[in-house]
């Protein structure tokens, strides 16, 4: 080994982990986010068919949806995402509960709060109508 290549080995391990390590996080983030997404979507889905029983109020969607996502992320996560429910004019004069959830969730590695945006809506046949 020439004396020019010591410490060579050192310099190559960084060169090569740095950008690993950013794709690792990268594919993290992207792994918890499309989850959480995936949560939201089936928490508002929920909430829509809970507001379209016939024996519920339209407005219980939003706060129905709100506490099974409370039950589902974490409290800083669940913080951040607001739900509401609406009725809407379906097809042939029927009508339809959405129940929409939105707000920003925070990054993996940022601590400086909610990043990344959620908006997700879910329909259901309102019953007795």
């Amino acid at each position: 080994m020439a004396v020019r290549d010591r410490g060579s080995a050192a310099v190559d391990f960084v060169l090569v982990s740095l950008p690993l390590l950013a794709l690792l996080l990268g594919v993290l983030q992207a792994a918890a986010y499309l989850h959480l997404r995936n949560v939201v979507v089936a928490v508002a889905a929920e909430g829509a068919r809970q507001a379209a029983a016939a024996d519920r109020s339209t407005r219980d969607g939003g706060p129905l949806a709100e506490q099974v996502l409370a039950r589902g992320v974490s409290d800083r996560v669940a913080a951040g995402l607001r739900c509401t429910a609406t009725e809407e004019a379906g097809v042939a004069g029927t009508v339809l509960v959405a129940v929409r959830c939105r707000g920003a969730v925070p990054a993996l590695l940022a601590a400086t709060g909610p990043v990344l945006p959620v908006d997700v809506t879910a329909h259901a046949l309102k019953e007795g109508r």
